[in-house]
């Protein structure tokens, strides 16, 4: 039984066959920020990225007619629970409208799987998409009535490498707690109590560490100012896509950000150090969350590639906790593999409901709180 796995991601295309549990390929395409930004809408690069896989599965002898179950990472519609979910009419066409309110170029593995299996036949799951929603209800709030945050994060390869962490440990995820920080195109930092992602940045939200692709948290003030000259379709982009590194140096590329740290550039130097910074800000944020309970700082994704990054971590977060490296991602794996099992019937998929997890609170957005 052949799975073709699909992860699109900010920044990259990435794609494996396995054959069951043996890993037959695995190729990483990047494409940089101009090159995406040239369609306007995430879902315009389904033809884009759908040319990228077909092109590398010929490369590699085989096409989309030799696989048995298409396995995408998912986003974009309502919140939704964690495990394998089966990919459905319902599920698809919630992906491509967005009802979730997130525009990140995962929703895309969700988009393409179903296309492609629609066309050539088989079976088609996802797991753990970004908008997985186990927030408690303080992480929730804003000072906003009406106006709450929403989970949004890489909980596909938090989980999975919080799960080996665990492991590692001779423990099991729900009896730990971690801080897991992605740290790549985007990045997210989340708390992990005891087998939930409780509380995190949201990813592609503005909000957070600015990133290659991101602009993180801005002063409100000084958004609304800066919407004086600029419209709000580019800032919605700039949230996911055309933020960070892009806005300030044209390139989502951070080979060739540290390339000009490494040669003492002062723009570069700074924006670099202070995308750190601002990391170590987060998991400082997340401790407090966990009570200062925290049995590792997890960090993975793959700008954890360049040492000064976990350096900077170490030094200003390890006295929290003893900081680990899993540098890349565990996703193409845990997709598989998870899927696999649902396969092999030791595990259970479970159905998209078309409705959030969470979806207010009663007591405020129905207009029944006490009068005081």
């Amino acid at each position: 039984m052949k799975l073709l796995i699909i992860n699109p991601g900010s920044t990259s295309t990435k794609i494996s066959v396995y054959d069951e549990y043996e890993e037959l390929f695995v190729e990483s395409v990047f494409h940089d920020a101009p090159e995406l930004l040239k369609y306007p809408h995430v879902n315009g690069q389904v033809p884009f990225r759908k040319k990228v896989i077909l092109d590398v599965l010929r490369a590699h002898g085989m096409g989309p007619e030799n696989i048995d179950v298409y396995v995408g990472r998912g986003g974009s519609a309502y919140s939704q629970h964690t495990g394998v979910t089966v990919i459905d009419d319902t599920l698809y066409q919630d992906t491509l409208k967005g009802v979730g309110g997130s525009e990140h170029a995962a929703k895309l593995g969700v988009l393409i799987a179903y296309e492609l299996c629609k066309e050539f036949g088989g079976k088609m799951y996802t797991l753990n998409p970004t908008n997985v929603d186990e927030l408690n209800d303080y992480a929730r709030l804003t000072g906003i009535k009406g106006v709450y945050r929403s989970a949004q994060s890489h909980v596909l390869n938090q989980k999975a490498v919080a799960e080996t962490h665990a492991k590692s440990l001779g423990k099991r995820y729900e009896a730990c707690n971690f801080i897991v920080a992605h740290i790549d195109g985007g990045i997210t930092v989340n708390a992990h109590d005891h087998g939930r992602m409780t509380d995190g940045n949201v990813g592609s939200g503005g909000d957070g560490t600015y990133t290659p692709t991101r602009i993180g948290s801005v002063p409100v003030l000084s958004l609304l100012d800066y919407l004086q000259t600029h419209s709000l379709q580019e800032v919605r982009t700039m949230c996911s896509r055309s933020g960070g590194f892009v806005s300030f140096f044209g390139t989502a590329d951070a080979n060739i950000i540290h390339a000009l740290v490494d040669k003492e550039d002062p723009k570069a130097v700074l924006i670099w150090n202070g995308m750190i910074y601002q990391i170590c800000k987060e998991i400082g944020a997340m401790s407090v969350v966990l009570e200062g309970k925290v049995d590792g700082i997890l960090l993975t994704g793959g700008l954890v590639r360049f040492q000064d990054i976990i350096n900077g971590i170490r030094k200003r977060c390890e006295w929290i906790a003893p900081v680990s490296v899993y540098p890349g991602e565990m996703e193409q794996e845990a997709l598989a593999y998870s899927v696999l099992k649902v396969l092999h019937g030791e595990d259970q998929a479970i159905h998209y409901s078309g409705k959030p997890v969470w979806d207010g609170f009663p007591f405020i957005d129905n207009g029944t709180e006490p009068v005081t």
